[in-house]
């Protein structure tokens, strides 16, 4: 074994435990935590891979700004953590089957017979000048090009209908208007009383 194929491994044992833990932790921010360990390990591994600019992007942009804003978010809400408990039991039979089921299909695709030196041989290996982020701008902006487009329109959909629906009318709900707010008037919001002067006995 090769020192590649042992850091390869390492890093795939903390992926596995830290997914594991993602959803059995009982703490919230604990599994945000074990997220953000999954997210660095599988930069490592794309670094293995010779994808460094995906790597980066996972880090920065996942481990970075969206986990802080899940902490956030986790932290600001008051999570009852005994009413999430509850259905544990029960559920867990129908999530075993479920695991059972994707570790299957996965061991199906992922398999030897078609993963092995044969079939997908190693990549090979590139020069100090070998640019990884030129190199997947050519194959979205070429091969992919209308899958990369159908996707980027499916995201700006996506984006309008969180907009639309954040800004529905529904009853019962506040809203304010820019425009009233601007025209109001002193007199409309101020109202001055005349009051004669109590003396306490």
């Amino acid at each position: 074994m090769t020192l590649e194929q042992g850091i390869f491994y390492l890093f795939a044992a903390i992926l596995v435990f830290a997914a594991f833990r993602v959803i059995t932790a009982r703490n919230p921010v604990h599994s945000a935590m074990f997220l953000v360990l999954c997210f660095v390990t599988s930069a490592g591994i794309w670094l293995l891979a010779e994808a460094e600019f995906l790597a980066i992007t996972l880090v920065l942009v996942y481990a970075g700004a969206v986990m802080v804003l899940f902490l956030f978010v986790v932290m600001m809400l008051d999570i009852n953590l005994a009413h999430l408990r509850e259905g544990f039991a029960r559920y867990l039979p129908v999530g075993a089957g479920v695991a059972v089921v994707m570790v299957a299909e996965m061991m199906m695709v992922v398999g030897a017979h078609y993963f092995d030196g044969v079939h997908s041989p190693a990549p090979l290996r590139h020069g100090a000048d070998y640019s990884n982020t030129r190199e997947l701008g050519s194959i979205l902006y070429t091969d992919y090009f209308y899958p990369f487009e159908i996707a980027s329109v499916i995201l700006l959909i996506a984006i309008i209908a969180a907009i639309a629906l954040t800004l529905r009318r529904r009853p019962g709900t506040r809203h304010q208007d820019p425009s009233k707010q601007v025209a109001v008037k002193r007199a409309d919001r101020v109202r001055m009383v005349s009051m004669e002067a109590e003396k306490k006995s």
